[in-house]
């Protein structure tokens, strides 16, 4: 899969639109993750940014002193953090060598190409639930598109195993592929606040 080592870059581009569209007021509003608001999906993108960036560079995840909801990183600089941490993950994913081999994440050892499609996933999904909980619009190239559905579709049933995923949505046959990439992770393509 070292061949969506490419993809990073669009897709982390408009992964960092989505962001410069948030504001503090949005913080509350409801996203697509049952267990998430925008505070929360934010959060949560902060907490696990390292572990993916340590899993590409095949190095020792960092130490934590809190687990993400405890960690509370949604500070005044929030936006620049991950504008930041953006910028590392296409650094190390936009490589072809991040996608290769193995690693480990949260201690578990996997294919390096898992985490790479993890950092994909992060983008494209994350920023489309953020988009939908804030009434923005979302945009997806369709290469990145057919891309998150292939990986959707070939780790779908260990991330569902591991909760990283819910329970297929079955989608319309007229779907669009990222609607069917949508529904394999779970989302609604449909869902509003």
């Amino acid at each position: 899969m070292s061949e969506h080592a490419t993809l990073i870059v669009p897709a982390a581009e408009e992964f960092v639109g989505i962001l410069r569209e948030i504001g503090e007021s949005d913080f509350a509003a409801r996203t697509p993750c049952a267990e998430y608001d925008v505070r929360a999906l934010l959060n949560h993108l902060l907490h696990w940014g390292p572990w993916l960036e340590a899993a590409g560079l095949k190095a020792p995840p960092p130490e934590m002193s809190s687990g993400e909801a405890e960690a509370g990183l949604v500070g005044d600089e929030w936006l620049g953090d991950l504008e930041k941490q953006t910028a590392r993950l296409v650094d190390v994913f936009g490589t072809a060598e991040a996608w290769q081999g193995q690693t480990t994440f949260g201690g578990r050892p996997m294919p390096a190409s898992m985490a790479g499609c993890m950092v994909l996933d992060e983008f494209v999904f994350h920023g489309w639930d953020l988009t939908k909980a804030t009434g923005a619009e979302f945009a997806v190239l369709p290469e990145v598109a057919d891309a998150v559905y292939a990986i959707a579709l070939e780790i779908g049933a260990q991330a569902r195993a591991m909760k990283v995923y819910g329970d297929e949505v079955i989608v319309a046959e007229d779907a669009t592929t990222f609607e069917r990439a949508l529904g394999a992770t779970g989302r609604n393509p449909a869902w509003t606040p």
